[in-house]
């Protein structure tokens, strides 16, 4: 009989399916318990990612197992990033309001944005290798990765810095910009898209829908800011 139970767990724990299933049910249940609590420590992706790390040791799965089980969901990562259109096509004429007030924040916030954080991290004493590393981390995973890796970091290190950076600014951003007194949702998208990327524009989106607009926009224009141009400043800083 034990025999009988232990085959089943592992044909469970080793099915195809089995890192989508736990991701996809740890996310469901950590949005629930924020969207009942409303306490920024339970933010939906911090929560899950600890949910999931927590059944995989539980399951005895390494990280490369549970990668090709969870194959499935970034097949829809493509789609996801195209799907934030819709609410820039919704939003269209308000963006289009505000486009010189929307270009003059990617200008200088996503300048401070990078050398505050590189900045920072430099007065602690931090190596070159990390300071590179580190540039990126305001923009989504796969942008910060390829970039780091083309100005000298390493990109794991930059992803692990990405998702740093996305969940504490998740957590902590809406709190911070309204106790700064920002309640324009346009600058609370800018702000969460520009620091805190997708992480922040899934928050964004949970506050209203021109707030996610804003952020999708800043998220995108940020990246493609970061992947030209850090490089080429640096390029022209050497």
């Amino acid at each position: 009989m034990s025999l009988d139970w232990y085959g089943a767990w592992q044909a469970v724990t080793h099915h195809p399916l089995f890192g989508a299933g736990v991701t996809l049910g740890a996310y469901q249940v950590a949005m629930a318990a924020y969207e009942r609590t409303r306490w920024m420590f339970l933010q939906p992706v911090l929560l899950s990612m600890a949910m999931v790390i927590g059944v995989l040791l539980l399951c005895g799965l390494n990280f490369a197992e549970y990668r090709v089980s969870a194959e499935a969901l970034t097949l829809f990562l493509g789609p996801a990033t195209v799907a934030l259109a819709v609410p820039l096509f919704l939003n269209l004429r308000r963006i289009r309001q505000l486009f010189w007030p929307t270009v003059l924040t990617l200008l200088v916030a996503g300048v401070l944005a990078t050398v505050l954080g590189v900045a920072l991290a430099w007065s602690f004493g931090a190596e070159r290798i990390m300071l590179m590393s580190m540039a990126p981390k305001s923009v989504t995973s796969p942008i910060a990765m390829l970039v780091a890796s083309q100005i000298g970091g390493i990109a794991a290190l930059a992803a692990v810095f990405v998702m740093i950076t996305g969940v504490a600014g998740a957590m902590l951003g809406p709190s911070l910009l309204r106790l700064c007194g920002v309640r324009h949702q346009a600058a609370l998208g800018m702000a969460l898209g520009m620091t805190a990327h997708a992480v922040g524009t899934a928050r964004a989106m949970q506050e209203s829908e021109e707030c996610g607009a804003f952020a999708a926009l800043a998220m995108s224009l940020m990246g493609v800011a970061t992947a030209v141009l850090l490089p080429l400043a640096l390029a022209l800083l050497a």
